[in-house]
């Protein structure tokens, strides 16, 4: 039986560089740093985002950006302030999806290995519940 999520793993051509987005960006404390050992393919490091642990590991970065992302939830008074942060940097946004009044607000950005991140105020109830009136 699954108990829930165990870790996610990015992939990054240069783990300062993603660490840098995952400790300004999203305030990630880093719990740990191979350096030249590696237990794993490569050199790794550890992150814990909220009670989220993420690795990011060095190797070849994606070659295209898509549509698939990992979202993480924000609050509506917050929302400026991270869209700052993805400015300062440097970071590529993506125009959002049109959304309906009601689902929350969204923020789509790519780092520089090709991996999409969301910034989303909204909760899965609060969109289903919006869905139904347009029913």
């Amino acid at each position: 039986m699954i108990q829930g999520l165990s870790h996610m793993t990015f992939i990054t051509a240069d783990l300062d560089r993603m660490e840098q987005v995952f400790t300004h960006i999203f305030d990630a404390k880093k719990i740990y740093d191979s350096g030249d050992e590696t237990f794993s393919l490569s050199e790794e490091r550890f992150f814990l985002i909220g009670d989220i642990w993420i690795a990011i590991m060095k190797g070849d970065p994606l070659t295209d950006k898509t549509y698939n992302h990992i979202a993480f939830k924000i609050d509506d008074a917050d929302f400026e302030d991270y869209l700052n942060r993805i400015h300062e940097l440097g970071l590529e946004l993506r125009e959002g999806r049109a959304r309906v009044q009601g689902e929350g607000q969204s923020i789509y950005f790519y780092d520089d290995d090709n991996h999409m991140f969301e910034l989303h105020t909204g909760t899965l109830e609060e969109r289903l519940e919006r869905y139904k009136k347009t029913v």
